[in-house]
């Protein structure tokens, strides 16, 4: 998970080129800590991560190496704020969680319509 994490921000910082930290901040609607923090390997927040890549038109499932993503038929968002950023590895699981139990409550709903017909 961490050498996913360096690899977008590698890949965010190529896409950049030679173009300033704040004018590319300014366009993915983030501050250029953030961009440069992103950009050094460090884990943004769920909203940041998305901005980045509409910006960078990359599946945020393919950078944290989620396999299936597209079968969920729902999706779970949960935005952390202020405070210290998650471990890459704590933020993996909790997204692997997430994904587990939105496939559990589909199964479980599958159950419940096809009992009822």
């Amino acid at each position: 998970m961490k050498e996913n994490i360096e690899a977008f921000g590698r890949k965010l910082a190529d896409a950049r080129g030679s173009r300033g930290v704040r004018e590319i901040a300014k366009e993915i609607k983030i501050s250029p800590a953030t961009l440069s923090r992103v950009e050094r390997g460090f884990m943004p927040d769920l909203d940041t991560f998305g901005k980045i890549c509409r910006w960078l038109k990359v599946d945020p499932a393919e950078v944290l190496g989620i396999k299936d993503f597209a079968s969920t038929r729902f999706s779970a968002s949960v935005h952390f704020k202020k405070g210290e950023t998650l471990h890459p590895d704590t933020a993996h699981a909790l997204a692997e969680l997430i994904l587990a139990a939105s496939r559990a409550a589909v199964i479980e709903e599958d159950e419940k319509v096809g009992s009822r017909v």
